[in-house]
């Protein structure tokens, strides 16, 4: 007889919530890098910034949907991550899920700081 797989353990959660939460950080720095690029950068190199958007953005909602999944359920995940596409909505969702990765990951006793989770 094959046995069913045991749960992921609470500290696999945990670790998972803190390493997306980590690149979901670097995605929210870039988007904001980005909006602010579009004031500095000369009219002609705004469409290849707009396409740097458009791909922090593809990544991001990638991000978003892998740790609401973990943090929301699958459902809350799937609408959460097909928001992050919409223009500034998406770095409202961004800042959102971070917050409850924060207060997810500070409720299991982990020190989270501007960089993410400081993992031991």
């Amino acid at each position: 007889m094959s046995q069913a797989p045991a749960p992921p353990s609470l500290d696999s959660d945990v670790q998972t919530i803190a390493s997306r939460q980590k690149s979901l950080l670097v995605c929210i720095l870039i988007y904001l890098l980005t909006i602010v690029g579009q004031f500095v950068v000369p009219a002609e190199v705004r469409p290849l910034l707009a396409v740097g958007v458009l791909v922090v953005g593809l990544v991001a909602m990638v991000f978003v949907f892998l740790l609401a999944t973990k943090l929301y359920g699958i459902g809350i995940g799937i609408l959460l991550g097909l928001l992050t596409l919409i223009p500034l909505v998406g770095l409202i969702i961004l800042l959102a899920v971070n917050a409850r990765a924060t207060h997810t990951l500070r409720r299991n006793g982990i020190e989270v700081g501007l960089l993410g989770a400081k993992m031991p």
